[in-house]
């Protein structure tokens, strides 16, 4: 049985200076990749003479997240995605994203100062930022029409529930997970539509 777990109450933006670079830290929840990339867009416009700009992001319930990802952005190998990731993956927190953008001062680092810094950037915004708690989610596969897509869409939509996505072929197979409250409904909802169902493993 899934359970619920905290993530992020919203944005958040924290910035440190250590030997003359900047590191501006932000988090922001994410439910989907491409949450992801709008937050990294919107860094890149807003820092576009950054060096770098690093980041990590888990998605789903920590422990057993969905998915997860992280990248140094020219920084060494290991010394800014991962650190960011580790501070992610202990504050127990689920559907969270940070970028740590930084302006280089003049000054290396060096890889255990970089390691230490991009951690303690994310610590800075992750220790700050306020938790809501998100229900238990249950993944689902769908499996449907072309025609019955846009009203499984509005089902989603009014009973909070995440389309992570959709394959497209003689048919369609959408990938849902589901508050785990709203099972019952939605097998309702597909026996009445038609449409194929199954629950995945946790």
């Amino acid at each position: 049985m899934a359970q619920d777990y905290p993530i992020p109450a919203g944005f958040l933006e924290r910035e440190t200076e250590i030997k003359k670079s900047r590191f501006i830290a932000r988090v922001a929840p994410v439910t989907s990749r491409d949450d992801v990339r709008g937050w990294l867009e919107q860094a890149h416009r807003d820092h576009p003479d950054a060096r770098h700009i690093c980041w990590a992001y888990q998605i789903g319930r920590p422990g057993s997240a969905a998915e997860a990802a992280m990248n140094d952005d020219g920084e060494p190998s290991g010394t800014a995605g991962k650190p960011i990731l580790n501070v992610i993956q202990h504050k127990d927190m689920g559907d969270v994203l940070v970028i740590v953008i930084r302006y280089f001062g003049g000054i290396k680092l060096g890889a255990g100062g970089l390691v230490r810094a991009y951690a303690g950037a994310a610590e800075s915004v992750l220790s700050q930022v306020e938790r809501v708690i998100q229900p238990a989610l249950e993944s689902v596969t769908i499996t449907m029409g072309f025609a019955d897509e846009q009203p499984l869409r509005h089902w989603c939509d009014q009973h909070q529930a995440l389309i992570d996505d959709m394959l497209y072929g003689s048919g369609v197979e959408a990938r849902v997970r589901v508050p785990t409250d709203a099972i019952a409904t939605l097998t309702a909802y597909c026996e009445a539509q038609g449409l194929q169902m199954a629950v995945a493993d946790a």
